[in-house]
């Protein structure tokens, strides 16, 4: 992929990130490392380095983090370790994370109507009206 570190989401495709994250990984033949069962696991692990980030802080100060340069590039640099490794599982696994994003999204619609869950965050929440 030859696009610029200043690409931005509107920039790249879903199929760009997952060949940049394809060709790091054959360059140092790290494939044969990158099973789904270490590959899930290893993005389970960044996305609790994630967490660590907002962990004990209010919701309001975890909203406020984008004011927080350095904080933010923390985040970030999770973030991108979280989405780089959901990109190598989706390359081992050849799932098109567009198409399975866009059917998940249906069936999330489907189960959660808006007009029903406008404003609720859960089942639970339903109950209380």
């Amino acid at each position: 992929m030859n696009k610029s570190p200043d690409s931005t989401d509107h920039d790249v495709t879903v199929a760009e990130l997952k060949q940049l994250v394809a060709e790091f990984v054959d360059q140092r033949d790290w494939r044969q490392f990158h099973s789904p069962k270490n590959l899930s696991m290893a993005m389970a692990i960044e996305a609790a380095e994630l967490m660590e980030h907002f962990q004990w802080i209010s919701m309001q100060a975890s909203r406020d983090v984008v004011n927080d340069g350095e904080k933010l590039q923390e985040v970030a640099e999770e973030m991108s370790d979280v989405l780089c490794y959901l990109l190598g599982l989706a390359n081992e696994l050849q799932i098109d994370l567009s198409a399975s994003l866009q059917a998940k999204m249906i069936k999330n619609q489907a189960k959660y109507p808006a007009a029903v869950f406008r404003g609720k965050y859960g089942v639970e929440d339903l109950h209380n009206d």
